[in-house]
């Protein structure tokens, strides 16, 4: 596991599309299929990182709260289920069910859509507002594992209340921080 930070796309950049597989279901979903008139959540974790394993609690907790008032999340997972199989669709299906996951897990096997949005970490996050311009990238809260320090969701929290309350999103921004995503090795 190498600590890695977000790469922080542009502000302002669009949603790039996609249609992945949702390790649940089976069934595939596309972003112009789940995009929400609010605001949509892109999230790109996976099963077996211990950053995202800490803030599985406060990732459900918040998407159940936003799911309510018209926001969609999505997550994705990129890593390389080859080499490492905790990763695979079926141990997806399994973390999404025993965590509560209320939005669909879906599957980037190629990992071409982690590279369209330069996804770099899990977790990573990105606000989409209504038009799919991008207003927010980056962490959850400044809660890591093994600190003393609260998840509250505080900084993806702000964001989310700015979009509904038809504000700005506050610039300063701080990029995530995670394992790296598990890229596939070309031989």
């Amino acid at each position: 596991m190498a600590l890695t930070e977000s790469n922080m796309l542009p502000l302002g950049t669009k949603a790039p599309d996609f249609k992945l597989p949702d390790a649940v279901f089976g069934e595939l979903v596309s972003l112009d299929n789940y995009k929400s008139e609010k605001a949509t959540v892109i999230m790109f974790i996976c099963n077996h990182c211990p950053y995202v394993i800490h803030v599985n609690p406060e990732i459900v907790k918040l998407a159940n709260e936003y799911i309510l008032k018209g926001l969609s999340f999505i997550a994705i997972s990129s890593n390389d289920a080859e080499r490492y199989p905790d990763d695979a669709p079926d141990k997806m299906k399994e973390t999404a069910l025993v965590e509560g996951y209320s939005f669909p897990y879906l599957y980037d096997e190629s990992q071409d859509v982690a590279k369209a949005y330069h996804a770099a970490c899990t977790p990573d996050f990105y606000v989409f507002d209504a038009e799919l311009k991008l207003v927010y990238r980056g962490r959850l809260d400044n809660s890591r594992p093994k600190t003393d320090i609260p998840l509250t969701g505080t900084d993806l929290r702000a964001a989310l209340d700015a979009v509904l309350a038809g504000k700005s999103v506050q610039e300063k921004q701080y990029p995530s921080m995670g394992c790296n995503i598990k890229w596939k090795v070309n031989l």
